[in-house]
């Protein structure tokens, strides 16, 4: 990692978001980094691996997807307002199947946490998210396992940890729409994926953003969008809130949080 990656200015609250592969940081937390943008933070993004396991939907070669999809990640960040891009070097480990030594499940956890918790005493965010992998990815929860674990025990304190979720309701919706139209999403298979309501403490009005996401969306063309074909008012409610959990401080109850930091705004 470059000391390029360092906060240069100590007076703005900094951002980061931890993802497990490209797209994550646009399909997931598009959205979330353009407000936190806007509301004066400067942005980071930490991907673990290239996804060079997943089909590429615009015929990209196998062997040319890890680079197709870095400079996408890259591109797409750019739209995001992202200030610092930074990639682990951990292989996909893909949906299923023994994951080799070099993907981001087959490493060692330690090796994980260390390297997650390297760019957070480099970058020194005053807030850090990841996924909840409430998809059931097994890549997302070793991401999610990995940065709390690094945001524990690396020496920056970071002020607020969140998990940024998928509300189980929506996803609801989302299954029985693909089941209908599109049965071919490995996420079709079992329990209905997402996080039940009742653990988001924390939703985000991000719908003067909707246009500038749906551009940064476009310009992952090897990836096929999970939004790809919704009705209008489905792809509006995943595109325009930001529901996440809040893990630290611990929540402890009360009203919905509006803010991932009040003295942002």
């Amino acid at each position: 990692m470059t000391t390029t990656s360092s906060r240069e200015n100590d007076e703005k609250p900094g951002l980061l978001v931890v993802v497990a592969h490209p797209d994550d940081e646009t399909f997931g937390c598009g959205s979330l980094l353009l407000d936190g943008a806007a509301n004066g933070f400067t942005t980071a993004v930490l991907c673990a691996t290239r996804g060079e396991a997943g089909e590429a939907a615009d015929g990209t070669p196998p062997e040319q997807l890890a680079a197709v999809r870095e400079a996408e990640t890259r591109a797409a960040a750019a739209m995001l307002g992202v200030a610092h891009v930074d990639f682990m070097n951990f292989g996909d480990s893909g949906m299923s199947g023994t994951p080799d030594a070099a993907t981001l499940v087959g490493a060692a956890f330690d090796d994980v946490r260390a390297r997650v918790r390297e760019h957070v005493e480099t970058l020194r965010p005053r807030v850090v998210v990841t996924l909840d992998a409430s998809d059931g990815h097994r890549d997302h929860a070793r991401i999610r396992d990995a940065t709390l674990a690094a945001v524990d025990t690396a020496m920056w304190q970071v002020e607020r940890v969140y998990l940024h979720c998928l509300p189980q309701l929506l996803m609801r919706r989302w299954v029985e729409h693909m089941a209908a139209t599109d049965p071919s999403w490995e996420h079709l298979r079992g329990d209905v994926p997402g996080t039940p309501e009742g653990l988001v403490t924390t939703m985000l009005d991000t719908s003067p953003y909707l246009a500038e996401r749906e551009h940064a969306m476009r310009v992952h063309a090897s990836q096929r969008s999970p939004y790809e074909g919704l009705p209008g008012e489905l792809r509006r409610a995943f595109l325009t809130t930001e529901h996440l959990r809040r893990v630290s401080p611990e929540w402890a109850g009360g009203p919905v949080e509006h803010s991932l930091l009040p003295a942002a705004r």
